[in-house]
């Protein structure tokens, strides 16, 4: 009898462990596909194109104003702005169904230092397959989506900023291998 509880235990325990590393988390690691084009305008009233940014690498936040969830990811957002902007990671807030006009207060309120695009009519998020937000999108310098997620701590950026080696693990591995 007690080992069977000790194993049902068990067994439950394994399940939640698993469920909570993969929290909030999806990262399409083996492939990549292709980004659909779009253009939309910025909150300036001026035309922007997604493909005009092939060659870099970029981040797309798409989300909206009265979505808890984007306001508590706005500071991670940013920090991860601050951090990647200047080594030419490119980062476009999409907002979601909304007015012009309500998006530019939000975008004003909240300082935003990035591009502020209206998907007016959720034309892009819908071929983005964007189930909720915020649905942050990492695509690689040659247009491809390489990470999906909502948080922005789950993107894949060592992908396209790969972490350098410190000296002492180098010399460590190249002391291994002989």
């Amino acid at each position: 009898m007690n080992k069977k509880i000790l194993l049902l235990f068990f067994t439950i325990l394994l399940i939640c462990i698993s469920f909570a590393l993969s929290f909030g988390e999806y990262r399409p690691s083996v492939f990549s596909i292709p980004a659909p084009d779009f253009s939309l305008y910025d909150i300036q009233g001026r035309i922007f194109k997604l493909s005009s940014q092939k060659g870099n690498p970029v981040v797309m936040f798409f989300g909206t104003t009265w979505c808890p969830a984007c306001r508590g990811e706005m500071p991670f957002y940013k920090a991860l702005y601050e951090k990647y902007a200047q080594r030419g990671l490119k980062f476009f807030y999409i907002d979601i169904n909304e007015s012009s006009k309500r998006v530019a207060h939000f975008a004003k309120e909240n300082s935003f230092p990035y591009i502020v695009l209206l998907d007016s009519d959720g034309s892009v998020a819908n071929n983005y397959n964007i189930t909720g937000v915020p649905t942050l999108i990492l695509m690689d310098k040659q247009g491809n989506i390489i990470g999906i997620s909502h948080r922005t701590v789950d993107l894949p950026l060592d992908k396209i900023f790969p972490v350098k080696e410190s000296k002492k693990e180098s010399n460590r591995k190249v002391k291994q291998a002989k």
